[in-house]
């Protein structure tokens, strides 16, 4: 395990955790974490054991403008900044003299879409995604919202900050202005899933109020036919804290990738 350091193109640092598995490699794979997350979180962490235990080493980095290790303020953070790390970094370790194998990409929430919009954006570089909780567009995420608390865009956009407690660190106050709101409504994976023809791996919970199972449904069908799998964990929530949820993450994607023809 080596920690690493790289600029993005706004020349703010990354750091990122460069593992390498025990074995033979079969490819790399840059693991992203969501809103306000970091790579150390635990639900980003089995993704990375999941990988490492399938022969690929990993960049789990952190994205800017968060609470982690990078640099930048929360109150900056925006679903197209997110994005612009994980090309960055994806870019970045492409050129790695330790790179080797098929790219492999995987992010939670924020950092499922930004896995996916990689994906659209390069396929040709890209050998295997796994988005978890990905948010699929602005749109669907303010439905999301609307439906599970009535009321509180409106709520959000009168106040122009919304507070809350981060789930994924308890005690952890987010102060998120409407603009990042506002930007989010820019953002849409589905216009261009067709070019998701390499092997693709989603998953999300029946409690996830942020990408809920029908809005990641949406992007499945939305894909071309082929090498592509959706799972569903029954009581999941859309981060995962307790170790049964964590588990079966882990699982499901260890027998993805055990099943794959790479």
């Amino acid at each position: 395990m080596e920690k690493l350091t790289l600029k993005n193109r706004k020349g703010q640092n990354i750091i990122g955790v460069f593992t390498k598995p025990d074995g033979d490699i079969k490819g790399t794979c840059v693991i992203e974490h969501g809103w306000s997350g970091s790579k150390d979180q635990a639900h980003v962490m089995v993704i990375q054991e999941a990988f490492l235990e399938n022969g690929y080493q990993t960049f789990n980095f952190d994205a800017t403008n968060s609470f982690n290790e990078s640099d930048g303020e929360y109150e900056n953070s925006r679903l197209g900044l997110h994005y612009e790390d994980m090309e960055d970094v994806c870019k970045w370790v492409q050129l790695q003299e330790w790179f080797t194998g098929v790219l492999a990409i995987s992010g939670h929430s924020m950092g499922g879409y930004a896995t996916v919009r990689y994906a659209e954006e390069f396929p040709e570089e890209v050998g295997l995604i796994a988005p978890i909780a990905p948010v699929v567009s602005g749109v669907l995420t303010a439905e999301a919202m609307e439906r599970y608390s009535p009321g509180a865009l409106q709520k959000w956009k009168e106040a122009g900050v919304l507070i809350k407690e981060s789930s994924g660190t308890p005690g952890l106050m987010k102060h998120s202005p409407y603009e990042a709101h506002v930007e989010w409504q820019d953002h849409d994976l589905l216009p261009n899933a067709q070019k998701l023809t390499m092997p693709v791996f989603l998953l999300t919970g029946t409690k996830d109020t942020s990408c809920p199972p029908d809005h990641v449904q949406q992007l499945f069908d939305a894909m071309p036919e082929g090498d592509k799998v959706f799972e569903i964990v029954e009581g999941a929530p859309h981060t995962y804290v307790g170790k049964g949820d964590l588990d079966q993450v882990k699982h499901l994607i260890n027998n993805w990738l055990k099943a794959l023809k790479i």
